[in-house]
């Protein structure tokens, strides 16, 4: 591939339309047609004719109180952005069997892009992973150090301030006994 026709994406514009849904991280139609250079009702009658290329971890039509959530957290501006319709939402799977299915130089290149930001990001949470364990280890870590801490402090403040009972008296208390004469 020539470096004329490797097209020139900034990861900043492709990551900003990765959204999480269900659990797993997708792109919406409307999206990949844009960056695929294609229109997408294009996209989606392609979609339509090969149905048995796209199971259910590749692709999904969001519900409209998904739409909905999307909307209100201003992941997307409008309903009217996604052109009146329940979009689909392609996995990162998905994504390269669309480029399969376009059979453009363009969607080619463009799905081995997204790719590679998929990729990108799942290292990326992997890393974080790794320090939010790190970090949740030296939390727990803590927690023990300041119980025994607390107990420390206890015990100082009890040989600080000892208790003031009153005092008994140590020794031999004699009875009296009154006699009867």
């Amino acid at each position: 591939m020539t470096e004329a026709k490797r097209l020139i994406v900034h990861d900043d514009v492709v990551m900003n339309k990765i959204y999480q849904i269900r659990n797993q991280k997708i792109m919406l139609d409307r999206d990949i047609a844009v960056l695929f250079g294609v229109k997408p009702i294009r996209l989606r009658e392609q979609v339509k004719r090969n149905q048995n290329r796209f199971p259910g971890n590749f692709m999904f039509q969001l519900t409209e109180s998904e739409v909905e959530t999307m909307v209100s957290q201003n992941a997307i501006p409008s309903k009217q952005h996604l052109g009146g319709y329940l979009p689909y939402a392609f996995t990162e799977h998905g994504v390269l069997m669309l480029a399969n299915v376009l059979k453009s130089e363009r969607a080619i290149t463009m799905s081995i892009r997204i790719i590679e930001i998929f990729v990108k990001l799942r290292e990326v949470l992997l890393t974080h992973k790794d320090i939010l364990l790190k970090l949740e280890q030296l939390e727990k870590k803590a927690f023990r150090h300041d119980d025994d801490l607390k107990l420390i402090f206890k015990y100082l403040k009890e040989l600080l301030n000892p208790a003031t009972e009153p005092i008994r008296k140590i020794g031999f208390k004699i009875k009296t006994t009154k006699s009867k004469e």
